[in-house]
């Protein structure tokens, strides 16, 4: 498996592990869905919550949450849409940027954006 591979792989569990002591269920892991793939989906009460996990091992461009384009924002949104037409899902929904950066020692500092976008009218 290649660094980056490692890295985000790695990165999603800590994302999970972080939300599952936040008191979230985990209902999927890297959800695909055509072109696009969530990372996380989760239950934070009666909210649905998708999650993107950005990890990187510097911060020489900016915050891992930074790279998350507007076409990845796309993606996820028509995923997410699929996701609730399946599920049956009709009641509130959030998507969250989880950024992680780990050090030399491969210690996360993790950075959770709630409401990170959200689907154009």
């Amino acid at each position: 498996m290649a660094r980056q591979q490692t890295i985000g792989k790695l990165g999603e569990d800590h994302a999970a592990m972080y939300l599952q002591e936040l008191g979230y269920t985990i209902l999927d892991r890297n959800w695909r869905f055509g072109k696009a793939e969530i990372d996380i989906i989760a239950r934070d009460n009666k909210v649905l919550v998708f999650v993107e996990v950005k990890s990187k091992s510097y911060t020489y461009y900016g915050d891992p949450a930074e790279s998350v384009s507007d076409y990845k924002e796309r993606l996820i949104l028509d995923a997410s849409a699929e996701y609730m037409l399946r599920a049956g899902h009709e009641w509130e929904v959030r998507y969250d940027i989880i950024s992680i950066v780990f050090d030399k020692d491969k210690k996360p500092k993790l950075a959770h954006y709630k409401d990170a976008f959200f689907p154009s009218v």
